[in-house]
């Protein structure tokens, strides 16, 4: 089973790299499923209705999200929908959406760090009580850890280590060099990496960037402009036991 992991889109730039560029890295790699973190796909913060159906008829399976995922308040009413859309598993059970679901016969998970990322439930506990409580056993169990602190996704990578196929970082939009496959059988990679406008800082506007740093004024920051860079790994899993055979970076620009 092939599976690949976009990075955070980022604004109508990212999007259109994924309409691009997914549909022929579905055939070129024969992809089983694609999944893409869209958090920051409607304007660089939030996802709406429309923004999430422009990446779903653009090749993507299952959209993935983290901190930003309240900020597009016209998609809460369909995060309890059909369309296949997750917020982080550790967020409160009383907030609208869910946390996983089941792509054929794989489990999807979204989790959120806590470490400089604000309030939620603990991610490793989430995890063993998710784990705990199926009822099937998935070919394969992919986690879309949305984080800040290396730490924190290294530390969840080691503990679902043989547990899941593969814990993949999203959140900081610089893709990390340290894909591989840990002892026990788990795909990990601190970050994943963005797909976004290369010149800029993390997808923004550089020089707004720049600004608000030297006067600490804060102000809504515009996507960046120019050369797009795509962030991805791909992930093949052994179906029958559920192990990572093999964890790639897949980048274009």
């Amino acid at each position: 089973m092939r599976i690949l992991l976009v990075g955070d889109v980022i604004g109508r730039p990212g999007r259109r790299a994924v309409r691009s560029l997914v549909p022929g890295l579905r055939s070129d790699l024969r992809l089983d499923l694609v999944i893409a973190n869209a958090e920051n796909a409607a304007g660089g913060k939030g996802l709406t209705p429309a923004t999430a159906e422009e990446l779903l008829q653009s090749g993507v399976d299952v959209l993935t999200s983290g901190n930003h995922i309240w900020a597009q308040k016209e998609i809460v009413p369909y995060l309890d929908g059909e369309l296949p859309i997750l917020r982080p598993l550790n967020y409160s059970p009383y907030v609208p959406g869910r946390g996983c679901l089941w792509w054929g016969k794989v489990l999807v998970v979204n989790l959120a760090g806590r470490t400089f990322m604000g309030d939620a439930d603990c991610p490793f506990r989430a995890m063993d009580q998710l784990l705990a409580g199926l009822q099937e056993e998935p070919a394969a169990i992919v986690v879309d850890f949305h984080a800040e602190a290396t730490s924190e996704k290294n530390a969840l990578g080691r503990y679902l280590d043989g547990r899941v196929s593969a814990v993949l970082g999203t959140h900081t939009h610089i893709g990390t060099i340290d894909a591989r496959i840990l002892p026990h059988g788990t795909a990990f990679i601190t970050d994943v990496g963005m797909v976004g406008p290369s010149d800029s800082v993390i997808g923004d506007d550089a020089k707004a960037v720049i600004q608000r740093f030297l006067t600490q004024i804060p102000h809504r920051l515009s996507v960046g402009e120019g050369p797009v860079l795509f962030n991805s790994v791909l992930v093949e899993v052994e179906q029958s036991t559920g192990r990572a055979i093999s964890i790639t970076r897949i980048d274009r620009e």
